[in-house]
């Protein structure tokens, strides 16, 4: 595929499922690093720093370097200092990712900027209404990511855009999104890389926050049939992938590149 640079890879169901490598991502990954093509990782994960991310993927057998880890948690730090320098914070989220909330002044008690992260046991009633009361009082709300779903070994589980629409409507305020599927997250990655969206190709199991929304962002999409991919889906999506993979090894083969012995 001519103009193709550099690939960004969705993580959970494409490259792995619960860390575990599915067939021939780890070849295929490789096979692309190889050829020279420019790469970075855009997860929606906020439940694992980008350390722990790089260290479960090499562990699964994909090697990949702390650096070309891009989560929403990452990209939420930056708009953050950005928007809101000095701010104090009240991070709602399912994990441990303080090491990547480095700078930020943490205050769950009287925050002037909520930020909603992965959904856990952490969105509790109380929880949630506590946000929908600071919204109606003027604090503003940032998402880390609006990804619905996500897929482990025993089947799917609900994600935060699942709650941002009702959370929208009882606070009365818009909730700005930093991770997929806003454009935020993909322009950021083709600064990293030095490419332009129109150079890279970004592969995902997600029809509507990988796939769409990047060809949205004005990149090349490729979605796979494994993670969270279903036909039904796609069948009754009002836009189209550019492409429609069974799984990440076919990638190399679409791009025109042979695996190395």
């Amino acid at each position: 595929m001519s103009g193709i640079q550099g690939v960004l890879y969705d993580i959970d169901g494409v490259l792995v499922t619960s860390w575990r490598a599915l067939p021939g991502a780890a070849e295929a990954v490789r096979c692309l690093r190889e050829a020279g093509l420019r790469r970075a990782f855009l997860t929606n994960t906020t439940s694992a720093t980008c350390a722990e991310i790089s260290e479960r993927l090499c562990a699964a057998g994909i090697s990949v370097d702390r650096s070309e880890i891009v989560t929403a948690a990452r990209l939420t730090v930056e708009y953050l200092h950005r928007h809101h320098p000095d701010a104090r914070v009240w991070v709602l989220n399912h994990g441990d990712i303080d090491e990547d909330l480095g700078g930020l002044t943490l205050d769950a008690e009287h925050p002037d900027v909520i930020v909603i992260g992965g959904a856990g046991a952490e969105f509790t009633h109380r929880a949630l209404s506590a946000v929908v009361e600071a919204m109606l009082d003027g604090v503003p709300v940032i998402a880390m990511q609006g990804g619905m779903t996500w897929a482990t070994d025993d089947g799917l589980r609900i994600d935060t855009g699942a709650y941002l629409p009702g959370l929208e409507a009882a606070g009365r305020s818009r909730i700005t999104v930093i991770g997929k599927p806003s454009a935020t997250g993909f322009h950021a990655c083709a600064e990293l890389l030095g490419l332009r969206p129109e150079q890279l190709l970004m592969i995902g199991d997600d029809l509507h926050s990988d796939v769409l929304a990047a060809q949205q962002a004005g990149m090349t999409g490729a979605l796979v049939r494994t993670g969270k991919f279903r036909q039904a889906v796609l069948d009754d999506a009002p836009g189209k992938p550019n492409h429609v993979l069974d799984s990440v090894a076919d990638l190399p083969a679409l791009l025109h590149v042979e695996f190395s012995k």
